[in-house]
This record gives structure tokens, sequence and C-alpha cells, in this order.
């Protein structure tokens, strides 16, 4: 992913993106999306983009492995999330669903995650402490809660699922408050041209229905303008 395409997937929302995965495969159908709504720590941030770093928690029960095994693996799991190459996106699947209550995603954690270079946390878990949360650490989750639980990591860089979407470590990522995707890999080198064509045949109905006057011819003339564009 060249830094052109990042940019662009950084500005744009999520909502666009899943319409240009169609433009570019040139159909309808695509539904790597999450499913149900999804809590965002930032409404107004940007979209968050990244290849996925996966792992697993939970935090209802105390862990039933010995402390040094749990502790080995919290250290494989911050080294994992430290090492990522290219922009990032931390992806954690609360083994707990629905019923989580341990809040991984607090203050210290995302910004210890920040720090790493990661651009977001993408999560069905539960996430705590907002207003002291660190800024363009946006954070898209199943719940907010008060408590951490017994919070620990199960198993790190594997698929996980949240909210429907399955993701593997490494999928490329595009997450905001209306939830999250995974962008195919063979529609990458076409998607910047995608994005930019979906943006400007939107206009063809969008320009037109913001001017005063606005009626059904106009609409109607607007649509078919808008239609043609789209074959």
């Amino acid at each position: 992913m060249d830094a052109s395409l990042l940019k662009l997937l950084k500005s744009v929302d999520t909502p666009t993106v899943c319409n240009a995965i169609e433009v570019a495969q040139g159909k309808r159908g695509f539904d790597a999306f999450t499913r149900g709504t999804m809590l965002c720590s930032d409404p107004d941030a940007g979209a968050m983009v990244g290849y996925a770093r996966t792992a697993k928690i939970a935090a209802v029960n105390p862990p039933e492995e010995p402390p040094e095994v749990i502790r080995k693996r919290r250290m494989e799991y911050y080294r994992h999330m430290a090492t990522a190459s290219g922009p990032a996106v931390t992806v954690v699947e609360d083994l707990d669903y629905p019923d989580c209550i341990g809040a991984y995603w607090g203050e210290i954690n995302t910004t210890v995650h920040k720090g790493f270079g990661i651009s977001g946390a993408l999560t069905n878990g539960v996430m705590r402490d907002l207003g002291d949360l660190p800024e363009d650490f946006p954070i898209v989750a199943g719940s907010i809660g008060p408590s951490h639980g017994f919070v620990h990591v199960r198993e790190v860089a594997t698929p996980v699922s949240i909210f429907g979407l399955t993701i593997h470590d490494g999928d490329l990522v595009h997450a905001d408050r209306h939830g999250a995707l995974v962008i195919p890999p063979e529609v990458v080198p076409d998607l910047e041209q995608a994005i930019q064509k979906l943006l400007e045949t939107e206009k063809l109905v969008l320009e037109p229905a913001r001017q005063p006057g606005f009626d059904f011819d106009a609409f109607e003339r607007a649509w078919q303008a808008f239609e043609a564009a789209r074959t």
C-alpha cells in the first residue's frame, strides 16, 4: 500500500470504502464487514487503517494456566504489537462475548499501543477511561464498562471474529464509527481509482440535491446521469 492510498483511506469513512470495493470488483455483494452496532471512543476521529495485529483475550474468569505462562504470553502479545511493519491496527477478540466485562482498552493500554505506532484498536470487547484516552487513537468496541476483570491474553496472531467479521493477522483493516471491514488484497491496486470514481459519481446526485429549487424533474435528470456513470 503506497502513501497516496493510505492517505486517501484515512480521509474517507468506512461506508465509502465498502462501496468503493464493490466499484473495484465491478459487482455488488462484498460482505467482509462487521454486523451490528459498535461504539467508537472518538466518533469525530478519522478512520483507522492498517494491517491487523490480532489476539484473543478473556476476563470473566481468572486464568487457569500458571502465572509464568500468562506473563510470557502477555509479553509475546506486546512484542507482536510493537514489531508491526507499516500501518497497523490492533484487533482483539474477547472470548467472553457477548458477556464481556473486562475493559482491556483503557488509558494505559491505548497509550502503550499508540506509542508503538499503531493507528487504533478494534474489539468486540470493552473499553473504558473515556475522556482520558490519547488523541488520534480511536477504539471501535462492543461496549463500555468500568472494570478490567481478570483480563488476560489467550492467543496471539490467530484469526479472530469481531461482530461477524473474521480477521486474520495481516489483513488490511479499515474501521471507524460505522464498524470495520477487511479490504481484499486483490482490489488494493485499483482501490484509489475506485474511491475517486465513487466520490465523483456521487456528486452527480448530491450537488443538484443541495441546490435551491431541487425537484423531481431535477432528481430524475441527476439520477439518470448517476446511473450512466456507474455502468
